[in-house]
């Protein structure tokens, strides 16, 4: 890579997630501050091999760390994954002469950005998904807004579950990770969570926990399920046939993705995007942007890939033991 950095281009890819407006926002200021031009790579890997790209300056940048979703859109592409499809996103890059691509998103947007590396762009990853599942750091941008959106909503269902004393069945995404589905569910006091890290046992994980909430005294219970361990509709007639009541089943889907981002990801967003700048204009790229207890961390983009996240089993602990319904005292005994 060359000393002297002169544009870099930057693109959002994979599934969108609230704060990478304002990550976007945090490389087009930053670059202008070195000195760099900036341009927006539009749906993602597909736009270098379309050559679908904006001019960014400060002004067009104003105003959008509010803004949910992404401003550059965003794509998958299977053009990408092909050997042809790469060879023209290269050719793209030295058209508009970049000297390196700020790439944000999940594991699949690093695996095309370590493609893109060896060919001779120097990438500079940021982690973005609500999934909160790449392995080389501990938070990416758009989680903390997506368990804040489904607490939203599982607040609301539970006034009417409540009203009505009824079971619901919450479906989360998450796709094969149950970090949104464990942090909802204690969120939420949630009667069950089930989540793909942990093997499901029908009769423990929810039967069990669903009679202990009734012997309780409870008349209304709530299981969170994320969408890796499979169909919440399928949960919910497994509950019917089980014990005999009728659970409502709610799919969440897409809604988690949307909306205005909290203040932890606009802050995270900004702080992530300042410094993949930081690193290109000190002369540094092929790397991946994450955090460790709460610091900026680079990490070479293979030795990220390689890494794994594992689910904190200690808060399923804590899930388990501050949801058991502790039995109320019968009116004869009081006194």
């Amino acid at each position: 890579m060359e000393d002297k950095i002169r544009r870099i281009g930057v693109l959002t890819s994979g599934g969108d997630s609230p704060g990478m407006n304002a990550a976007v926002r945090a490389v087009v200021r930053t670059a202008i501050s070195y000195g760099m031009q900036c341009v927006g790579i539009r749906r993602g890997w597909q736009g270098l091999i379309n050559s679908d790209f904006v001019q960014l300056d400060a002004a067009s940048v104003g105003h959008i760390i509010s803004r949910g979703g992404t401003i550059l859109y965003t794509a998958r592409s299977e053009d990408f994954m092909t050997e042809k499809g790469r060879l023209r996103a290269v050719s793209t890059c030295k058209m508009l002469g970049l000297d390196g691509i700020v790439a944000i998103g999940g594991d699949g947007t690093f695996r095309g950005a370590l493609e893109l590396s060896r060919l001779g762009v120097p990438v500079v990853g940021i982690p973005a998904t609500i999934d909160n599942d790449v392995g080389c750091t501990n938070y990416t941008i758009g989680f903390d807004t997506a368990c804040n959106t489904a607490i939203d909503c599982i607040d609301k269902l539970r006034d009417t579950m409540q009203s009505h004393e009824r079971c619901s069945v919450v479906e989360v995404m998450g796709r094969n990770a149950g970090f949104l589905a464990l942090y909802v569910g204690i969120a939420i006091g949630a009667t069950a969570v089930l989540v793909p890290e942990r093997q499901l046992d029908f009769e423990r994980d929810v039967v069990e926990r669903i009679r202990s909430a009734r012997l309780a005294g409870n008349t209304h219970f709530m299981i969170v399920v994320a969408e890796g361990v499979g169909s919440a509709v399928e949960i919910g007639k497994q509950i019917h046939e089980a014990i005999g009541i009728e659970p409502r089943v709610t799919v969440l889907g897409h809604i988690q993705r949307g909306g205005s981002p909290s203040a932890r990801d606009r802050e995270t967003a900004t702080r992530m995007g300042y410094f993949a700048v930081r690193a290109f204009h000190e002369g540094r790229g092929n790397c991946i942007i994450g955090t460790r207890e709460g610091e900026m961390v680079e990490l070479p983009i293979e030795e990220a890939l390689a890494m794994k996240k594992h689910l904190q089993m200690d808060r399923y602990k804590v899930l388990e033991t501050v949801s058991v319904s502790v039995p109320k005292p019968r009116a004869d005994l009081d006194g």
